[in-house]
């Protein structure tokens, strides 16, 4: 049986007739998402929910972040990890009302709320999948002014404004969130829509979070990577301050006491259809691996736009190859936020 998020994408998303414009392909929403305000379901995403009277204390005492100290107004990156310091889950969380909110993978959402439920023990805390909740992304140039008349605008990056049950997270530059109930998602998304959002494939969206410098963990991509190789505390990931969780000593010690050799950077290959997981080489390391995809879209104008994981001193030397060490040579960029 169809979860409510399942019936809004079927019943919403899919549907082409005259008062719900089709979806364009992938390639045309990565094209609107450049230059126009587009509207798209987030269906990569998945929302877990935790309530009970202890559920701040007791993702704090699990995540990377300072959860205590975030206020109702406010939404986190925060990340789960292993003991060995490697993230198992990347998202973000609020609030909602005595409840919070862990938006994250879709493919994660079943196996982490499966562990977050074992950790439970004695705390008054309930996990479970928010299927009755639906994630809409908006962004683009207009996106805030299609927001302002429906009360759910806030202009500070990692802001939550709530109406109604609906809440809008803004996440950064010009890329809103909407969290909301199914049965008003798509009421709302018609409203969107009408005020000049431009419908677009998910793809449009995880092509933003490229531009943006944002990792999402999937479940390729599970125990691979210290925090920092993703940048993480870059983004506001990791409070260094907070006490202890799974994996805080080897992330502390990569802070301070280490010398980072891998960062995530961004990057352009010419080759169409690269898949995340793929192994990137550079001369100095021969035929070993010296980095990985953690995020690939076709570009607007060909080739493919990715997030890489790789070693510093090749991302220096300018030198790096997809998928062998003879494979496509990459064109390295940078990111709109400064790796120390």
């Amino acid at each position: 049986m169809n979860s409510p998020r399942q019936a809004f994408l079927a019943d919403w998303i899919a549907k082409d007739g005259p008062d719900q414009p089709a979806f364009s392909s992938p390639e045309q929403g990565i094209r609107a998402a450049s230059n126009d305000t587009i509207i798209t379901p987030l269906e990569h995403l998945g929302l877990i929910r935790i309530s009970g009277e202890d559920a701040k204390d007791f993702l704090h005492k699990l995540g990377s972040n300072d959860v205590l100290g975030m206020s109702p107004d406010r939404a986190l990156h925060n990340s789960l990890n292993s003991p060995k310091g490697r993230v198992l889950a990347s998202f973000v969380v609020w609030q909602a009302e005595s409840e919070l909110m862990l938006m994250l993978s879709a493919d994660l959402l079943s196996p982490i709320a499966r562990k977050l439920s074992m950790y439970v023990l004695r705390a008054k805390a309930k996990v479970s999948e928010a299927s009755d909740r639906v994630l809409i992304g908006l962004a683009g140039p207009e996106a805030a002014r299609t927001l302002e008349p429906l009360g759910l605008y806030r202009s500070e990056a990692m802001s939550v404004c709530a109406q109604d049950e609906t809440r809008v997270l803004h996440l950064d530059g010009n890329r809103f969130v909407i969290e909301a109930p199914a049965e008003r998602a798509g009421h709302l998304w018609a409203e969107l829509v009408a005020s000049g959002a431009t419908p677009a494939h998910t793809a449009a969206w995880r092509w933003l979070d490229i531009q943006a410098g944002l990792p999402l963990i999937t479940a390729a991509l599970q125990d691979e990577f210290v925090a920092q190789m993703i940048n993480f505390e870059l983004i506001g990931g990791v409070n260094f301050k907070k006490g202890c969780y799974p994996g805080q000593e080897i992330v502390a010690r990569t802070q301070y006491l280490g010398k980072l050799k891998k960062r995530m950077f961004r990057a352009h290959a010419s080759h169409p259809n690269v898949q995340i997981g793929t192994d990137i080489y550079a001369p100095e390391f021969g035929e070993q691996s010296c980095g990985k995809v953690v995020a690939a879209e076709s570009g607007p104008n060909g080739g493919t736009d990715l997030l890489a994981v790789m070693q510093i001193s090749a991302f220096e030397a300018g030198i790096a190859h997809l998928g062998a060490s003879d494979g496509p040579l990459l064109e390295l960029g940078t990111l709109p936020y400064t790796i120390d």
